[in-house]
């Protein structure tokens, strides 16, 4: 059912914290979309930044929110929301498309986000 994990990091300030993350871990992210994605692997661990859509924003200034997302790529996004509701988590937002692929966001009990992504070439 999975074929990925990565720890995201969204961040409105998105290319000071890239170019910080460039410089500490001394290495180029790839791959790579200025202003919005940039991937980094790390000893085994991708660590993904992304700047988050206006419509997402608010959620990430709340004291109680980190801007720390579990990201689980997933080979058919359509049963892991089926498995979600299944669970009693249905996620609450819509599907999103993008040229990466579809996306949708949900929470586990504790209120940690998830985001589960569906590559386009699946």
């Amino acid at each position: 059912m999975f074929t990925a994990a990565l720890v995201t990091i969204s961040s409105v300030n998105f290319d000071v914290v890239v170019d910080f993350y460039t410089q500490f871990l001394e290495s180029t992210p790839q791959p790579s979309i200025p202003h919005v994605y940039a991937e980094f692997a790390i000893a085994g661990v991708r660590l993904g930044i992304f700047c988050p859509k206006p419509s997402n924003r608010d959620e990430f200034g709340h004291p109680s929110q980190s801007g720390m997302s579990l990201c689980l790529e997933v080979d058919n996004l359509d049963r892991s929301i089926d498995k979600l509701a299944q669970l009693g988590y249905p996620p609450s937002g819509q599907i999103s498309t993008a040229s990466h692929g579809r996306e949708i966001y949900a929470y586990d009990p504790d209120g940690n986000r998830l985001i589960l992504h569906q590559s386009a070439s699946e």
